[in-house]
Parts: structure tokens; sequence; C-alpha cells
């Protein structure tokens, strides 16, 4: 019989494997949870949890939440509320140099608070963005650099799909999950329009100033943000006042932007229809990788791998801020090679048990754990920085989906050129995670607040 540990560690290598052919990342971690637990324990509890695993896992309450939140940011394709979240921010930050650039940040902002994609958020805004930045002969490394870098922010501002299923692993409070993500969120947005500033600073054609809006556009593309303004002020105060829980408020807004998108007169059969479909696409393959997810979950807990490693780290004497400096490395090497959401799904089972063992168990305080926190804050904190950490991938060579995507919007600039516009921006990411390692009440703070 193999040594539960380096059992453990064969089926994590077959996974990597299995994923790194193209088997999609569902199938690859049913198939090896599966087997896992048939190894370990035999195929009658491999059965016997098939039988109820599926139902359980899909029938949570909390994740009712995910098609409606997808649905909505479907819909907000269908209206055209990236449009209007760029020409309101390049209204009101057009005219300075490096401005058109500030404003694909902050739409891309708007935009993914409520598409809630980092893939679709850099897809979408760069259709917007790209022809205005060419209109003023913006260097093609910062403007392709800042639409891919502007992406990373769909994930975390709230509400986001890949919070929520963070949550529903670890078992957090979704409106805990989306206020502590919330000054994180701001902050990314301040640091990136910072970035931006210093780069036409350092080098002043690469950010013409544009042409200041007329006093009429102004007014026109202002006005033109008050539907988004409306729609994130409902659905996210209202979460946060107590008035309704994420599903209620998840389905206020897919009535919301619905009637925007049929106002504008967007909001016909087919584009309902096809939104329909790809919200059922997109929520299947979530709600598979869950099953696949609990699967692997269920093997590891069962031969004890993340206790193990909890156990070696603690004999090695490493400090605990290393540990979670090394786990959050992992997750960007990781992350350049997978989707958010796979990644969160497929490591953070095995991440957070770890976790919970070197912070002194499920029961820590904060005077007997060893990151000076709870184990309920802990989970809040480690992920914010997970989710921040995982988006990195999305902008780091090899892979860097979101600069693959711009880079097939912008053919004629060289994608080396694009990684050398993103360059700047990682490093701002680097400085946000360092300031929330350092000051977790960056993140812990809000909660607190609205918790109290």
């Amino acid at each position: 019989m193999t040594d539960p540990v380096t059992l453990g560690i064969i089926a994590l290598v077959a996974l990597v494997l299995l994923i790194a052919i193209r088997i999609p990342i569902a199938y690859s971690m049913i198939l090896v949870g599966g087997v896992g637990i048939a190894l370990v324990n035999g195929p009658q509890l491999l059965l016997s949890q098939l039988k109820t695993l599926a139902y359980g896992q899909f029938s949570i309450y909390d994740l009712s939440v995910v098609p409606m939140f997808i649905l909505m940011g479907e819909l907000a394709i269908v209206a055209g509320l990236s449009q209007a979240l760029f020409r309101g921010a390049n209204a009101w930050l057009g005219w300075m140099r490096g401005g058109t650039a500030m404003a694909a940040i902050a739409g891309c902002a708007g935009f993914g608070a409520v598409c809630g994609s980092s893939l679709a958020t850099a897809s979408t805004m760069g259709k917007v963005a790209l022809p205005e930045l060419r209109r003023y002969n913006y260097d093609g490394s910062l403007a392709t650099g800042a639409l891919a870098a502007g992406g990373v922010l769909g994930i975390l501002i709230p509400p986001s799909v890949v919070l929520i299923v963070y949550a529903v692993i670890v078992e957090a409070n979704i409106v805990t999950m989306f206020a502590a993500a919330l000054i994180p969120g701001i902050l990314a947005v301040i640091l990136f329009i910072l970035t931006i500033a210093i780069v036409v600073l350092i080098k002043p054609d690469a950010g013409p100033p544009g042409g200041a809006a007329t006093r009429a556009d102004f007014v026109q593309a202002t006005l033109g943000l008050i539907p988004v303004m409306v729609i994130f002020g409902i659905v996210l105060g209202g979460i946060y006042a107590g008035y309704f829980n994420p599903t209620p408020a998840a389905a206020v807004g897919v009535f919301l932007v619905a009637i925007y998108a049929l106002a504008r007169g967007e909001l016909r059969l087919s584009t309902m229809t096809e939104a329909l479909k790809n919200t059922a696409r997109t929520s299947g393959m979530i709600y598979l990788i869950l099953l696949g997810a609990e699967l692997m979950k269920i093997f590891m807990s069962r031969i004890g791998l993340p206790q193990q490693a909890a156990s070696w780290i603690a004999e090695s004497g490493m400090a605990p801020m290393l540990v979670m400096m090394l786990l959050l490395l992992a997750l960007i090497l990781l992350g350049c090679l997978m989707d958010s959401l796979s990644m969160i799904l497929l490591v953070i089972p095995f991440f957070w048990p770890m976790l919970v063992e070197i912070n002194g168990g499920a029961m820590a305080t904060a005077e007997t754990s060893a990151y000076g926190m709870s184990t309920d804050d802990l989970k809040v904190w480690f992920g914010i920085l997970a989710l921040i950490v995982v988006e990195l991938g999305l902008i780091t060579p090899p892979v860097g989906m979101n600069v693959f995507i711009i880079s097939a919007l912008a053919r004629d600039i060289p994608m080396i050129e694009t990684f050398k516009g993103v360059l700047p921006f990682f490093v701002t990411e680097l400085i946000r995670v360092g300031l929330l390692l350092l000051f977790p009440a960056l993140t812990l703070w809000l909660p607190s607040v609205i918790g109290g």
C-alpha cells in the first residue's frame, strides 16, 4: 500500500498533467479525486459519496447567487454599460495627459463591478477604449498594458462570482467577503491611475492629453453614469444595509440591468436568449468544477495531506508570514497556467486547511493564533490576497490570458509590447499585496464595521 502522503503527491502531479494536456479541469478533478477515494477507502465509499454529493453541492443556497450574477454580467454586455462607463470616465479624465488610459481603468472597475469577470471586462472594455486610445496616438504598450491590467479589476470589486465561490469553499459569509474586497478594490483603481500618471510623467509622449469635452458632451456623458451608479448602489447598498441577502440582490440587479437594456432598445429575444445560454454554460461549468473540487477535498482530507504539510511547515521553523508569502507566490505561478476560477477551486481546498492548522486550528482566536487573528478573519484576509495574486497570472508570462485577449484586439501591436506595458501595473499589484500583508486592517476594517 502506497504511503498516503506519497499517494497525495502523485495525485496532484497527475492532476497537473491532465490539465496540461487540456483535459477540462472539472473532469480532471473528478477523475483524480474519485480514483483517489476508491484507492484509499474502496469503491463502495466513492459510490456512496457520488449518490448524494452532487445534490448536496448544487443545492447550497449560497450558490444560487452565481447564475444570477453571471446573467447580470451577460445583460450588462448586451446593454452597452461599458460604453456608458468609458464615456463618462473619459469626460472627467480624458483632458489630462494619460487621461484616456485612466478613464479605461475607471471603466474597467465600473464594468467589473457589474460583470464580475476579468476576462469579460478586458475583452469588452478593450473593444470600447482601444479605438479612443488609438485616436489620441497613445503608445501601444501603455494602451494595451492598461487595458490588460484593468481587466484584473473584474474579479475583486464586488459583486464577484469568484469571490462567491471562494466564500462557499471556506464557508465564509458572502456579504463579509464583499465588504472586505471593497477597500482593496478601490485601492487598486487609485494605484493603477497613479501608475499611468507616473508612466506619462517619465515618458510624456506615451499618453497625450485628449480633447476637453464640450459642456453638452460632458453633461450627457456624466448623466450616462447615473444608471450604472444606481444599479451598483441598489445591489451592493441593499446587501450592506441588510435589506436583502446576495441572492435577492442579484435578482434585483438582473431586473434593473434588463430594464436598462430594454430602455436602450438592446434587449431583444435573440440577445436575451444568447445571454441565457451563456449563463447556463458558465454556471454548468462552475458547478461541475465545484463537484470535482469537493471530491479532491474529500480525498485530500482522508489521506491527511494538508495536515501533513502543515506539520512539516511547523517543524521546519518557517515564520507564518513567510508561509503565507510562499503560498501567494505559488498562486501567482499557477495562475499563469489556468483561469482564476479554476485556480481557486483547485488550490484553496488544499491551502486553506493547511493555513487553519498553522494558525492554531479552527477555534483559534487573535490571542492564540499564529497570524494574530481569528480563523474567521484569516479566511477573509487570505481570500482577498489569494484573489489578487491569482489574477496577477492573467497578466504574467508565459500565458497571461488578459494579454492574449487584448493582443487579439490590437494585432498591430506586438505581444511583447503589451507585456512591457503591464509590467508597471504588475509592480503596482505587488505593492498592493505588500500593503495588505502589512496592514490586514485594510481588508478587515470594513467587514468589522458592517458586522458591528
